[in-house]
């Protein structure tokens, strides 16, 4: 039985929600980036996954880490032998997942981000990662469970590899490539393709 943190809907919205990527900044809507990120921390609790998936009164946190050295971004590609058949092939530049209650008792979001960061991929050089924003869609059943906090993880260079090659392939790819194939149909996951519509913000953020 999995244990998986959220917050419930309206003690993270209050009564506006928003849709797609945000920063966080006061021009969008008035949402405050520390507000947001203080209700996640003071909000919280765990629940079972199963309820959780079935309760859009309940917001999944997810940690969603845009990994990039300069101008390149990790672009990752799904492989069929994933267990989430509904990721098969698709096209992501988030690394991402739950929190659980192994994280710990520190900084939760900071402590699943590094685990899903250390899961998932190899970085085998000195980084830093800031909070850049967050990604609620609500417009189908999967989204309407999960809120995506954003990090940017700036690596010091350009060493950084998948992990288990045989769920997912990974390669460095510019920030006008990832918009261009986002433009042409790639077939990117929701959440990459919401933060490729900002993909500036993210990067400056």
């Amino acid at each position: 039985m999995e244990f998986v943190y959220v917050v419930k809907r309206y003690d993270l919205f209050d009564l506006h929600f928003p849709h797609g990527f945000v920063t966080g900044a006061p021009a969008e809507g008035g949402w405050s980036r520390d507000e947001l990120l203080r209700r996640i921390r003071e909000r919280g609790f765990f629940i079972e996954r199963r309820k959780a998936e079935e309760d859009s009164s309940f917001k999944q946190i997810i940690p969603y880490c845009v990994v990039r050295h300069g101008d390149g971004v990790l672009l990752l590609k799904r492989l069929g032998a994933q267990g989430e058949k509904r990721l098969h092939h698709k096209l992501s530049i988030g690394v991402g997942g739950h929190i659980n209650p192994i994280d710990g008792t520190g900084d939760l979001l900071d402590l699943g981000c590094e685990r899903e960061l250390s899961e998932e991929v190899s970085i085998h050089c000195r980084y830093a990662k800031r909070v850049a924003g967050f990604i609620n869609d609500d417009a189908t059943p999967v989204g309407s469970v999960h809120f995506g906090v954003v990090y940017r993880v700036d690596l010091e260079s350009p060493a950084v590899e998948v992990r288990e090659k045989e769920m997912m392939e990974g390669r460095l790819a510019s920030s006008g490539d990832l918009i261009r194939m986002a433009a042409e149909g790639a077939n990117f996951e929701t959440w990459s393709a919401l933060v490729l519509e900002r993909l500036d913000a993210v990067l400056r953020g």
